[in-house]
């Protein structure tokens, strides 16, 4: 991997693509510390919890894919998170609405339009989630706690349309900088910036769980943990059920055409990391109402049995319902994402067939079994390596300081291959032997 890294900065062309990824990817750090208008960075730096941790469910999510912003309020401090859930939106209208699932089946020009979509969708969710995170703001103690009284000198409704506009103008750049990436750099762009942000927060994440406990032993194990993890990961990612497929020999006037052997890959994580952030996201709705409630002398039960049984990361039923949601969103992605029967229709059309299985409805219930026998162990990878930062705040203490672990190392890694893969696929084109030297 070293030697191909070596080449690719060899390489002119492909030099100037990974020198201006790495541009943007530090411009991108350099506005996540970048305050906001109308937030007094002394106050929040006081404010900070000295652990290093993050807040828990969603916001604690939000915060770890903005690599921190999101709880110094800077400039960049929505994210990368505006985006993805217009993403998920988006993809799960195409299933939905028949208009946008025509836009996908016209290729390149419905895929425009759809992309588009998630554009405004980005804009328009940006302005919400910021005209929340300002309100949360004018009282601090629901983002850093009671100990935290003001962070906002001035709380005029002007300087709140300042920072709104600020944070979504942010959001606005981080999403055009990730489409510069993507077209004249290396590698997805959204997704790089994603790794970029979660990937800054590992050595602060390890200074932490070594200034809680004061043990170098304790930090060698968690590093020694995290190599086993990531090495899991990567082999669990790359492991795949190739499904062979023959195409039949046809005539098309006077040329011969098909007779060729391929297969379809499946692999073993369909849905990536997508299960992970729904469940997540769900799992923090009953606390958000319960908080609702629980200002009372006497809240209802239901909300004393939320706030002692789904608020707690190393409860029991805690880790149960969090187990269930990811098993359930992971076959409700892949059953949205792959259909048999399409793919079925598809290989009938252009005469293509699985040996020993006939076309048409056969294959699709074919593929549907091998589908759900690669799913259901994809599932329970997804749940246990999800649950290393619960199990990890039970041992030592360290749920939110914990790296090597959930949605984190499951995006870094993916994100890390696909790139790696990218660059050694350019380095093919442009190192191949003719048949002349």
């Amino acid at each position: 991997m070293l030697k191909a890294f070596i080449r690719a900065f060899k390489t002119p062309d492909l030099r100037k693509k990974l020198l201006f990824t790495l541009a943007i990817m530090a411009i991108f750090r350099l506005g996540s510390h970048v305050p906001t208008p109308g937030v007094s960075y002394v106050d929040i730096q006081k404010c900070q919890p000295k652990t290093g941790g993050a807040a828990g469910g969603v916001l604690g999510l939000a915060d770890l894919f903005s690599g921190g912003a999101l709880l110094q309020l800077s400039v960049f401090a929505l994210g990368i998170m505006p985006y993805i859930t217009a993403s998920i939106i988006v993809q799960l209208l195409v299933v939905v609405i028949p208009r946008f699932e025509t836009l996908k089946q016209e290729g390149q020009s419905g895929t425009a339009k759809l992309t588009q979509y998630t554009r405004y969708l980005t804009i328009g969710l940006a302005i919400l989630q910021s005209a929340t995170l300002v309100t949360a703001a004018r009282n601090p103690s629901t983002l850093f706690g009671s100990s935290c009284k003001s962070i906002m000198p001035d709380t005029s409704l002007p300087t709140i349309l300042i920072m709104v506009l600020t944070m979504t103008a942010g959001t606005g750049v981080i999403m055009w900088m990730g489409e510069l990436i993507t077209d004249r750099g290396i590698g997805n762009g959204m997704s790089l910036l994603i790794f970029t942000s979660i990937a800054s927060r590992f050595p602060q994440s390890l200074a932490a769980i070594h200034s809680s406990s004061g043990r170098w032993d304790l930090l060698i194990i968690v590093i020694l943990i995290g190599f086993l993890v990531i090495a899991l990961v990567v082999f669990v990612e790359q492991s795949q059920r190739r499904v062979p497929v023959q195409y039949a020999k046809r005539m098309i006037g006077r040329k011969m055409y098909g007779g060729t052997s391929t297969y379809i890959p499946l692999k073993v994580n369909m849905a990536g990391v997508i299960p992970v952030i729904f469940a997540s996201s769900m799992l923090a709705l009953p606390g958000v109402l319960a908080q609702f409630n629980a200002g009372s002398a006497q809240p209802p039960g239901w909300v004393v049995f939320i706030q002692k049984y789904l608020t707690r990361g190393d409860h029991p039923i805690y880790m149960l319902c969090y187990v269930a949601l990811i098993v359930f969103f992971t076959f409700f992605y892949v059953s949205i994402t792959f259909n048999p029967v399409e793919v079925a229709d598809n290989m009938k059309k252009y005469g293509g067939f699985i040996p020993g299985i006939r076309a048409g409805r056969p294959t699709a219930e074919y593929l549907d079994y091998v589908l759900t026998r690669i799913t259901v162990p994809g599932a329970i990878y997804l749940a246990l390596i999800s649950l290393i930062p619960l199990i990890a705040l039970i041992l030592v203490g360290a749920d939110q300081n914990f790296p090597f672990g959930g949605t984190s190392i499951l995006i870094v890694v993916s994100v890390g291959l696909d790139t790696v893969k990218q660059i050694e696929s350019q380095l093919q084109q442009r190192h191949y032997e003719g048949f002349l030297r």
